[in-house]
């Protein structure tokens, strides 16, 4: 299923244990785009704030500290609302 599953400010633990500081890093000003994830994806937001609306679905609001998953065939839309950094891991 085409879905988006949030965490709410993880413990240091867990992110320790998932290596999430080694993960790769991406930035995006404020603007809005469509994207369709071809893999599942983790991410974990560091500064900013986002509205994904999966395609037919309802909107969701993503921020600093949440651990994300998208999930592979998802198609949504980004409206980046304050300029957004993450960490994420692209599931192989």
């Amino acid at each position: 299923m085409d879905s988006i599953t949030i965490e709410r400010n993880p413990s240091p633990a867990k992110l320790d244990a998932m290596g999430v500081e080694y993960w790769p890093v991406w930035e995006k000003e404020v603007s809005s785009f469509e994207w369709t994830y071809d893999a599942n994806e983790k991410c974990y937001i560091l500064e900013g704030e986002v509205i994904v609306t999966p395609k037919g679905g309802e909107p969701v609001e993503i921020k600093a500290y949440d651990l994300v998953n998208f999930s592979k065939g998802l198609s949504c839309t980004w409206e980046i609302k304050s300029p957004v950094k993450k960490h994420y891991l692209i599931d192989t």
